[in-house]
């Protein structure tokens, strides 16, 4: 019964999303505020219908109702309870219905928090994202229901995919399926103000937060996804530019330049078409993200289906949605004539260094992550796109871009003083200069690159808490430095708390990729190793039943400095439903970096293949990524950059009167 409901739920959705993506649009032309206020109604009754459809498909999951194919085929009664609810978004199906779930939830958050825009405004703003979720609902109803019946229903499920059953995969794709829909806001503010032809001031206050929003989620379940590869996956590597990986990092740098390019359409009336198209883009970068997990193009681990069918539908949408915005942004964006002006020297002129190589590092992603399918589809053979190209165009774009945040905070708002920014960044100048020189004389000159990544990330660090210093005059004025450090807002600790996460990031990227220390050999009970000045050694192996897998445990005994500091017990897990051979690395984290050990195949005689790792600092890549959503969270939780409009009477009337 509860697939039946949960399809009729689905119906339902498509008919209020029909409605909502229609009947505003003609009120709007007509002036009709009833016609304007269905777009409300509706979204309420999409989400309503949404969630229970949702419900119906994790209530089949929990009670392991087989007769639904898609729970006879993603689940098992001796999966753990996390896994059989995980498993509702961990397949193709499901996960297309939790972005229609979260598309719903966002209109309807729209509908709830934007009660003080425009109602014409916010009527095609919410027609634009009932459009979105009637595109995404025929996909499931006509190509990918998760309601399908199977007769007879067999008695056991085939079990979710095994690499999925981790704690860090059951909570990554939500996160990205947040930041991906997040963004979905933004492009349905954009088209909506370009069907509006006007963009002011107002409309980036509006649309910054859900930006926001979206870029924090993404942030983190990037970084959740980064993690999940470090220790499943048990290579001892966290990122390998795989297609899909590239899918989520894209939209992921758009949507932090449309951030920046907010802030300048918010103070100066400028980059308002770029802020545009910037919207857009990030959103259809979302949706090249659906079609290349789902269309069978890419071989992944991340890849939910491979069906062509599916792509060519997923594909008809993406141009649907990305020609229609772009020839309604090609007819409109000349008209946006920006009133606001600022000098060369400024702080929104360091935003605009920045949207610039945010955007072209996702641009050149976006080409090295397609070439190679275009040169096949078009038969010209098989090609790879490698790690090397897309570090060596990081390296390239991304070191301006850091020298940039550390100066652009400092600079003042439409005129600012190279002079007056570069005095008080230079003890970070001389800072980073002297770590790098004093990295490159330690390791004999071998490591000129990483002293550049070292020197970088800490003169963003520096330049931070420099920035800071400034803000509470700690030099000048040290007797009233508590008193301002006090009075920094909210939104100015964000600012500093992400960019000094990326910088803690380049930290650990940069000294784990040079100094990890790896060892492969093949050890007997009893043998030890030595790695990075730790001994491993290891003890045996043990067999170890789980719910639903089997596995042989090793367990090595790690020393350092005299004394014992852990027993790893890594892991080799054979999954019965469906059968599938995992790695489970150890891992014990110190403040200098990791101890990381995996166990292989045996190699006979009571011996096994083991890869024994030590990872200096790479704790601090996830470090640096929860800085950053602490950072954005701050900024969401001012309450003068909070969704919607301010409140106060005074502030409503100087709205109004920009506005006009």
């Amino acid at each position: 019964m509860a697939g039946e409901l949960g399809h009729f739920s689905l119906i339902l959705a498509l008919i209020f999303a029909l409605i909502g993506a229609t009947v505003p649009h003609i009120g709007a032309a007509r002036g009709d505020a009833r016609l304007m206020a269905l777009g409300d109604r509706s979204v309420f009754a999409q989400f309503l219908m949404a969630i229970s459809a949702f419900s119906a498909l994790t209530y089949a999951f929990i009670t392991s109702d087989f007769s639904v194919v898609n729970v006879a085929t993603n689940s098992h009664t001796l999966k753990p309870m996390l896994y059989k609810v995980s498993g509702v978004w961990g397949n193709h199906e499901g996960s297309l219905l939790f972005w229609v779930l979260i598309l719903t939830l966002f209109g309807a958050l729209v509908s709830w928090r934007g009660q003080k825009l425009p109602l014409q405004f916010r009527s095609r703003v919410l027609a634009v994202q009932s459009l979105l979720v009637v595109g995404f609902l025929m996909f499931i109803l006509f190509t990918s229901n998760p309601f399908l019946r199977l007769d007879p229903a067999p008695l056991e499920g085939n079990g979710l995919n095994p690499l999925l059953q981790d704690p860090g995969l059951a909570f990554h794709p939500p996160m990205l399926y947040l930041g991906y829909v997040g963004l979905s806001i933004a492009f349905s503010f954009a088209v909506a103000a370009l069907l509006e032809g006007e963009v002011t001031p107002l409309w980036a206050r509006w649309v910054r937060p859900w930006a926001l929003l979206a870029w924090v989620f993404l942030t983190g379940g990037i970084a959740l996804g980064s993690w999940w590869a470090y220790y499943e996956l048990g290579w001892g590597g966290w990122w390998f530019w795989d297609p899909v990986e590239n899918a989520s990092f894209m939209p992921w740098l758009a949507a932090a330049a449309l951030l920046h390019s907010a802030i300048v359409v918010e103070k100066r009336d400028a980059l308002k078409s770029w802020t545009i198209l910037l919207a857009i883009v990030a959103f259809s970068l979302s949706l090249l993200g659906t079609f290349l997990v789902r269309s069978g193009v890419v071989n992944s681990v991340h890849a939910f289906a491979t069906d062509p069918a599916r792509g060519i539908f997923i594909l008809a949408f993406l141009g649907i949605v990305v020609g229609g915005s772009m020839a309604l942004y090609a007819w409109r964006a000349p008209k946006m004539a920006p009133s606001g002006l600022f000098g060369v020297v400024s702080r929104e002129s360091a935003l605009v260094v920045n949207n610039i190589f945010l955007s072209t590092f996702a641009a050149v992603v976006l080409v090295g992550t397609l070439y190679p399918l275009f040169v096949e589809a078009f038969g010209a053979g098989q090609i790879t796109v490698g790690p090397p190209f897309f570090e060596y165009a990081a390296a390239v774009l991304m070191s301006p871009l850091i020298v940039a945040l550390g100066v652009g905070p400092l600079l003042a708002w439409k005129r600012g003083k190279v002079s007056r920014a570069f005095q008080i960044v230079v003890p970070a100048l001389v800072v980073a200069l002297v770590a790098g020189t004093v990295l490159v004389w330690r390791t004999s000159g071998g490591y000129v690159m990483t002293a550049i990544g070292f020197g970088l990330a800490i003169w963003l660090l520096a330049s931070v808490f420099l920035e800071i210093a400034s803000r509470i005059k700690l030099w000048q004025a040290p007797g009233k430095a508590w008193a301002r450090f006090a009075k920094i807002t909210r939104a100015q600790w964000g600012m500093s708390l992400a960019h000094a996460g990326l910088g803690v990031i380049l930290l650990g990227v940069t000294i784990s990729e040079a100094f990890t220390t790896e060892d492969l050999r093949v050890m007997a009970p009893g043998d030890t190793a030595t790695v990075a000045g730790y001994d491993f050694t290891f003890e045996g192996v043990a067999p170890v039943a789980g719910p639903n897998f089997t596995a042989v445990r090793g367990f090595f005994t790690v020393r350092g400095g005299g004394e014992t500091l852990t027993t790893l017990t890594p892991e080799d897990r054979v999954y019965t439903n469906p059968v599938m051979n995992t790695t489970e690395a150890g891992i014990y984290p110190l403040i200098a970096g990791d101890l990381y050990a995996v166990i292989g195949e045996a190699a006979g005689a009571g011996r096994w293949s083991v890869r024994l790792y030590f990872k200096p600092m790479i704790s601090a890549l996830w470090l640096g990524a929860l800085m950053m959503m602490i950072g954005g969270i701050l900024s969401l939780s001012d309450r003068r950059l909070r969704i919607g409009l301010p409140t106060g009477k005074k502030k409503v009337q100087a709205i109004t009167r920009g506005a006009a």
